[in-house]
């Protein structure tokens, strides 16, 4: 389903609950955000399911949107979730019940009933942007989610996936009055001072590979004790490891409770394709950007990922 026919859709029907997924980061919080608003200005009656684990950066942009308890949606709508796996618990209730999702991941599953998938966007922020233009709704309200959604997802405009497109969705946002400086100092120009002690421990750990354009940085609790660090400290600190010269692709370790670590990889996708190596480790994503959870030690995690590493960079081409 294209954006025209996701439009017509969700403008035939009402009664909405929102779905985004766990860990949730600017792009399904921002479009969620932005969504629900949007059916809002139309008359709907729309909510964003409660985000379990949303951290206090991105837990505003729910205020106000979520379902009261009890509530009992008549349609079902996730935004960047391309999988049922990726899921919070508490929207497992509704496995197999999604009437719509509307995602840009290429390892999208298609487990909703309509999906509107554009693989070639840089974030899911971008097609919700369009369908509110289907929609024929937009103001600084819906406008300032969904710029979140979009910057973030590519970096505030650095990532290799920011497109022609994305600064177009991103010009067309700002000219609804958004405070969008403000915004970009919040989420790209503020680190807490704890973040700055985790940094720094991670620089000290860190390892080189491939001749120096591999870096692997692991995030054991030991350290994140030591730096009295949180995750809402954690966001994106791949694309941190990524300015160090001559480093082409980064993996993060982190460790977590239980023996798990979760990976998040982030490559020069001309070079490397982030999907097929963490596949081959049970996960997925984007070419420059993916992820995956391996159980173990912060050791035999680093092993897993630069083997996977190594393989797909052994492979003939890098498609």
């Amino acid at each position: 389903m294209d954006c025209r026919e996701a439009a017509a859709f969700l403008a035939a029907r009402d009664n909405y609950l929102i779905l985004t997924h766990k860990r949730p980061d600017g792009d399904t919080i921002g479009c969620a955000a932005g969504l629900c608003r949007a059916l809002r200005r139309l008359g709907k009656t729309a909510y964003v399911l409660p985000s379990l684990d949303a951290t206090t950066l991105l837990a505003g942009y729910l205020e106000g949107l979520t379902a009261p308890e009890g509530f009992a949606p008549d349609t079902v709508v996730s935004t960047d979730v391309a999988t049922e796996g990726l899921l919070p618990d508490n929207a497992l209730p509704y496995k197999g019940r999604i009437d719509l999702a509307i995602d840009h991941h290429p390892s999208q599953e298609f487990f909703a009933k309509n999906t509107c998938l554009e693989a070639d966007k840089a974030a899911c922020g971008e097609i919700v942007w369009k369908i509110c233009g289907e929609l024929g709704v937009m103001d600084a309200e819906i406008a300032t989610p969904l710029y979140v959604a979009v910057a973030t997802d590519c970096g505030c405009f650095v990532y290799a996936n920011t497109t022609p497109h994305t600064h177009k969705a991103a010009a067309a946002l700002m000219e609804q009055g958004i405070p969008f400086q403000a915004l970009n100092k919040r989420h790209f120009r503020t680190k807490s001072m704890r973040r700055m002690k985790l940094e720094s421990l991670i620089l000290q750990n860190m390892n080189l590979y491939h001749d120096g354009t591999v870096a692997v940085a692991p995030i054991s609790l030991d350290m994140m004790a030591q730096a009295g660090a949180t995750s809402e400290d954690t966001d994106d600190l791949a694309a941190f490891l990524g300015q160090i010269q001559g480093v082409l692709h980064t993996a993060t370790i982190r460790e977590h409770e239980g023996g798990e670590c979760r990976i998040s990889l982030r490559t020069d996708a001309a070079r490397l394709n982030a999907t097929k190596v963490c596949a081959r480790l049970g996960g997925g994503g984007h070419r420059a950007a993916s992820g995956c959870t391996v159980k173990g030690t912060v050791d035999e995690a680093e092993r897993a990922i630069l083997a996977a590493i190594g393989q797909q960079l052994a492979q003939p081409t890098q498609e």
